[in-house]
């Protein structure tokens, strides 16, 4: 009887499932995210080894690198630079000059681009001038802008404003005129007045191009602000970059080039950052 027992409970022990293995994943998104930030390293990588190669043999097929400082050259000037208080004077001159000119160019190209969007008469007063003023570079507005403003720091902020609030103008009347039509009359039959219309419809749907319009023009603002401080500034990165190629301090040159595409970058991601809750209803829920 016992051994019937024991053999029956040795099948049952022999017959048992196996308890199957754990594997433990990673979340799709950081496998995706970091997948991403293998092949950005890769490719600047890349970037960085052909730099170094065509200077090291004087690379000269329709681009000429045999002036071009090598990427060791660069490092240890950077690393100079870090050193000496002035480097990071120009690049605070450089900051407090875009926080003003952004602060100012959202303010109008926000309000303007509300405005034409949503009335005919401020279209036809507004949008021929923006029409107008658009294609001008901003290079070419420092001349009269010097002689506009009574210094030179207000003339580069207005360059740099000018530049910058253009594309969010036109981003927020394009958001305006992209709002479904179908919402303001839904609004309308259940008694919204146009101040609820605006405010609960319009300003939502049109907020995803504002925020596309702030973006790209943080990195407009940084490209008028160098015009202006390459022509008539005193201080600045622009300056700086430019002071530089005066003093054939070609090194130097690419240092302010790379902080300013740093800085640039830097700014329109803490943009992006910061208007991500405006857009929190967009997401889908996980």
């Amino acid at each position: 009887m016992s051994n019937e027992i024991a053999s029956v409970s040795d099948g049952m022990l022999t017959d048992a499932p196996a308890e199957p293995r754990r594997i433990v994943s990673l979340p799709n998104g950081f496998r995706s995210a970091a997948l991403s930030v293998l092949i950005a390293a890769a490719s600047l990588s890349a970037g960085l080894l052909f730099w170094y190669w065509a200077t090291l043999t004087s690379l000269d097929f329709y681009v000429r690198f045999d002036n071009v400082p090598t990427p060791i050259q660069v490092a240890n000037a950077f690393w100079h630079e870090l050193g000496d208080k002035r480097f990071y004077f120009h690049i605070l001159y450089s900051l407090r000059r875009i926080a003003i000119a952004y602060a100012l160019a959202s303010a109008l190209g926000i309000g303007l681009g509300l405005a034409v969007g949503r009335s005919r008469l401020a279209r036809a007063v507004i949008l021929p001038y923006v029409e107008i003023i658009r294609p001008i570079p901003a290079v070419a507005w420092i001349p009269l802008a010097i002689l506009m403003w009574p210094t030179e720091e207000s003339s580069i902020i207005y360059i740099t404003a000018l530049g910058a609030m253009f594309p969010i103008l036109l981003n927020t009347i394009h958001g305006v005129e992209q709002t479904p039509e179908i919402l303001v009359r839904a609004a309308q039959s259940l008694g919204a007045s146009r101040l609820a219309i605006f405010q609960h419809v319009v300003l939502p749907s049109a907020l995803p191009h504002i925020v596309t319009g702030l973006a790209i023009g943080m990195g407009v603002s940084w490209f008028s602000l160098l015009a202006g401080e390459i022509i008539s500034g005193q201080y600045g990165i622009g300056y700086f970059t430019w002071n530089a190629y005066s003093l054939i301090l070609y090194p130097e040159i690419v240092v302010g080039m790379i902080v300013i595409g740093l800085l640039g970058t830097a700014s329109t991601h803490a943009v992006r950052l910061l208007t991500r809750p405006l857009l929190a209803w967009q997401r889908n829920p996980r």
